[in-house]
């Protein structure tokens, strides 16, 4: 294993600073070379890493879902509170649905198993858009009306939609008695729990630094040990409920942020240098997941599906824009933002077809599909347009 992390770490770096150089993002070229040196393609990485990958893969993701939280402003939720809440559910609905219409029509499929398919589809990717959204804060950029505070908001809470609606079309398809309204109702309450959890984690920390004189990487060390934990309590308890546990993961920081500002702001830079090898890990290791040849049986009729679902995507965003001070730019932007899709979908693309659903393979070539067009599509499209539609303070 300690091979396959000197080859990510070091063949990463080189991707990352090639791109940048060739004026495009970083992160693609991490995901290319993920696809290049995984499994499915020179099969470089040992079987411990890719063993481990989903795990190292949520932890990184926690990381700088932490580094989102202690970036968002309280001013830019208060103005955009409501209009997260809608980007994070209008798009997906309305994805997952024109996705599911889409593949009755060209994959044949059954309304059900469309919406099997839609779902895992509908699911934007935090781990593309949050580094990007990031970055326009840092540089102060779209801040003025707090655009990138928007996206990382509703993109944090999307997939909350997404996996919940998905599990219930499983259900539906499994023959289980399922009550499509309670599984909606499910939603607000896991965004409750998650907030809720991670506002008590926040203050308990709060208390814990105050009482007691640590260092600072030792505190973030804590921090992240503690989200982490968060995390792991969603996976135990998913059976029973629903915890919206990334929101909650931002939460903790964006608390830490507000009661103490001045710690958050070296919280904020430590976990900045923990991101450097992190997003390496990560990029690389979606990447890995990807089998190019898989996503080729989706053939034309998958692509045609995929298109179809970002039209309903984009359609969903411009719906949740209505009534916002925002200007053509700025909702064309948001568009553009809400394209990635890769950790959701190269998660849980494999589950119908390891629980026996018919078409279950056509089901995973077109999730895996999606990741190619998607996520290089999203990434280029946000390096690019960011500073032409977006204000620069």
């Amino acid at each position: 294993m300690a091979i396959s992390l000197a080859v990510i770490l070091l063949l990463g770096l080189l991707s990352n600073r090639l791109f940048e150089k060739l004026k495009m993002p970083g992160l693609l070229g991490m995901l290319i070379l993920g696809v290049v040196v995984g499994p499915y393609g020179l099969n470089i990485l040992q079987p411990d890493m890719i063993l481990i990958s989903a795990d190292l893969r949520k932890i990184a993701l926690i990381i700088i879902l932490l580094r989102a939280g202690f970036g968002i402003k309280k001013d830019d939720l208060k103005e955009n509170g409501i209009t997260a809440l809608k980007m994070s559910s209008i798009p997906c609905l309305i994805e997952g649905l024109f996705v599911a219409l889409a593949s009755i029509k060209f994959l044949n499929f059954t309304f059900i198993q469309g919406g099997i398919l839609g779902f895992i589809i509908a699911a934007v990717s935090p781990a593309v858009v949050v580094p990007f959204m990031l970055k326009l804060i840092e540089n102060n950029v779209g801040g003025k009306k707090g655009v990138p505070t928007l996206i990382l908001a509703g993109a944090s809470i999307d997939d909350v939609f997404a996996i919940t609606i998905f599990g219930a079309f499983l259900g539906l398809y499994s023959g289980s008695h399922i009550n499509m309204a309670i599984q909606l109702l499910n939603i607000p309450i896991s965004i409750v729990l998650g907030v809720a959890a991670g506002t008590i984690i926040g203050f308990l920390l709060i208390k814990l630094f105050k009482g007691y004189d640590i260092h600072d990487m030792k505190k973030t060390l804590i921090i992240l040990g503690f989200s982490i934990l968060l995390s792991e309590l969603e996976d135990m308890l998913k059976i029973k409920i629903q915890v919206a546990s990334l929101l909650g993961v931002m939460v903790i920081g964006f608390v830490i942020m507000e009661r103490l500002p001045d710690i958050g702001k070296e919280l904020s830079g430590k976990l900045s240098n923990i991101w450097v090898p992190a997003q390496i890990l990560l990029f690389v290791l979606v990447g890995a997941q990807v089998n190019i040849n898989v996503a080729l049986k989706a053939g034309g009729a998958g692509i045609i599906v995929i298109l179809m679902g970002l039209v309903g995507r984009s359609l969903g965003v411009i719906i949740s824009l209505f009534a916002t001070d925002f200007n053509w730019k700025e909702r064309l932007f948001c568009v553009i933002a809400y394209i990635p899709k890769a950790t959701v979908q190269a998660a849980m693309g494999a589950i119908p077809l390891s629980l026996g659903v018919e078409s279950g393979d056509i089901i995973l070539a077109v999730a895996v599909l999606s990741i190619l067009i998607t996520a290089p599509l999203g990434a280029i499209g946000i390096h690019y347009f960011s500073e032409k539609l977006l204000e620069q303070e």
